[in-house]
């Protein structure tokens, strides 16, 4: 397994402080995060640098950008390596609608959906809308 400066140096993205910040609290979550949850766990960082860091590590494939209904975006660590390809390594998502959590479901992959011709995918979001297990008490 990389230590988290080798996974950074391996996406050519230079190593910092708040870079490796954010991605340890990017790690040891088990949901998905806003910008507004990061920004609450970093209050004295700059508000621009905690924007910059999750727009270069989602542009360098180091987390993925979701789109639960909510209409907040949130955001959750890529697998080692995911290279967030359209093809191969979309899964599903679960939002809770009791605790408003959305975790990623890695393990139930999303299965590569043919478009009629002449038609581009450029992004695939499957999100599945229920009771979470802690909420359901399961």
């Amino acid at each position: 397994m990389k230590t988290i400066e080798e996974v950074l140096e391996s996406k050519k993205i230079r190593v910092t402080a708040m870079r490796l910040l954010i991605y340890k609290f990017l790690a040891k979550k088990k949901v998905a995060v806003t910008l507004s949850d990061i920004e609450n766990a970093f209050v004295k960082a700059d508000r621009t640098t905690l924007y910059r860091t999750i727009k270069t590590f989602e542009e360098k494939i180091i987390v993925h950008k979701i789109d639960d209904g909510t209409g907040i975006t949130k955001y959750a660590l890529c697998e080692q390596d995911c290279e967030c390809d359209i093809k191969t390594d979309l899964h599903l998502h679960f939002h809770c609608n009791n605790c408003n959590e959305t975790v990623c479901l890695t393990d139930h992959k999303i299965p590569q959906i043919k478009v009629p011709d002449g038609f581009v995918s450029e992004n695939v979001n499957l999100v599945v809308k229920g009771i979470c297990d802690k909420c359901s008490g399961k």
